[in-house]
């Protein structure tokens, strides 16, 4: 029976910045999602999940429709629609899909974009529709949309499909152009702070920050022809900032151009090997995203102000959506002990939640694992 795995993601830098056009820098994990496919002769496809406990079965002869009462299975589901709507292809018989994922739930590490992106894979192998890794993150970023309601930019399903080991992605979301940039990290190595504070940036919040960017767009339009944020430089913007009379959508705008500005220059200080430009540009996304984008919160500040206090730690930054999940911190290999027991221990006093930690490795995008 086949087996198949989709990573799942940690955005270096580059947050928010993935549905307005700009450009983004994640690299792919060493964990994700399993899925074992087995075909059965009752026409149904049935959802199981090592990690969940409700069981989902789907007739092959109905519409596929969106399930109700926000079911993890919409993830799968929403990827096989439309892959089928967009190849006209239709499913012959049923299959069983099994799935087991060790990205941890609610962390902000892609584990929704793996399981579309593994299921995405697994059907294009099996009906061999010949589908590329990029067009099948089109597919999984589509049923997001449309089977799980939030409307998010490309960065998780196309780093899913498209990760390369010691590599991260420096990915123009508008063009889906890409350039892989090795990680070379020697002493330092890419620790995840787990806040344990679910990732809570549900599909209304989310949703909200991408209408308030479209808001901005459409009032700098009508002074400055734009498309997207993305298409403004930072000088731009401060020219044309004062149409902007909404503080709300000003703060909004300002963290989409200057965070997209600060991603350029972070691809550009890691390629001369300039870790400590990397590290304070990771800094300051984290204050922009708390500040202009209010997408923190108490948990991840703790997080990410306490790590700034730590020698040996170069930068540390939320990653993911926002409202919980982790941090993402460069720290020195001969700190890292000091920086978790300082870390929890700050965290645990400010909240009392419990801070895990994980030392990131990266990994390969979505594969085969058994024919």
């Amino acid at each position: 029976m086949p087996i198949y795995f989709a990573p799942g993601r940690v955005n270096l830098i580059g947050e928010h910045t993935d549905y307005n056009g700009g450009f983004v820098f994640p690299c792919a994990l060493d964990f994700g999602t399993r899925l074992t496919l087995t075909a059965n002769s009752e026409r149904l496809l049935r959802f199981r999940s090592m990690n969940m406990a409700e069981t989902v079965d789907v007739s092959i002869d109905q519409p596929f429709r969106p399930l109700p009462n926000h079911s993890w299975a919409n993830y799968p589901l929403g990827s096989i629609a439309v892959l089928m709507q967009q190849t006209g292809c239709r499913l012959e018989k049923g299959y069983d899909l099994l799935f087991e994922g060790n990205v941890p739930l609610g962390a902000g590490l892609s584990s929704s974009a793996s399981i579309e992106v593994v299921t995405a894979y697994a059907f294009n192998d099996i009906l061999q529709l010949g589908l590329s890794p990029t067009q099948l993150a089109l597919v999984a970023q589509q049923a997001e949309h449309t089977y799980a309601g939030v409307n998010c930019g490309i960065m998780d399903q196309f780093i899913s499909a498209n990760g390369k080991q010691d590599n991260a992605v420096f990915l123009n979301c508008d063009t889906l152009q890409f350039d892989y940039v090795p990680l070379h990290l020697d002493d330092v190595s890419i620790v995840l702070t787990n806040s344990h504070s679910p990732h809570k940036l549900d599909a209304g919040t989310y949703n909200q920050r991408v209408k308030e960017c479209q808001q901005a767009v459409n009032i700098i339009s009508r002074h400055k022809p734009i498309r997207q944020l993305a298409d403004l430089t930072v000088s731009d913007f401060q020219e044309i900032q004062s149409t902007i009379t909404n503080p709300v959508i000003l703060r909004r705008a300002r963290h989409v151009v200057t965070e997209i500005q600060r991603t350029r220059d972070a691809v550009k200080a890691l390629r001369n090997n300039d870790l400590a430009t990397f590290g304070q540009l990771m800094n300051q996304s984290h204050q922009s995203l708390r500040d202009d984008y209010e997408v923190t919160g108490q948990e991840l500040d703790t997080l990410a102000q306490t790590a700034w206090q730590i020698p040996g730690v170069i930068g540390s930054r939320m990653t993911g959506g926002g409202f919980g999940g982790c941090t993402v911190s460069l720290v020195r290999n001969d700190a890292i002990g000091h920086f978790q027991q300082t870390v929890a221990d700050t965290y645990r006093q400010t909240t009392g939640l419990q801070a895990e930690f994980y030392i990131a490795h990266t990994g390969g995008g979505a594969r085969t694992l058994q024919q």
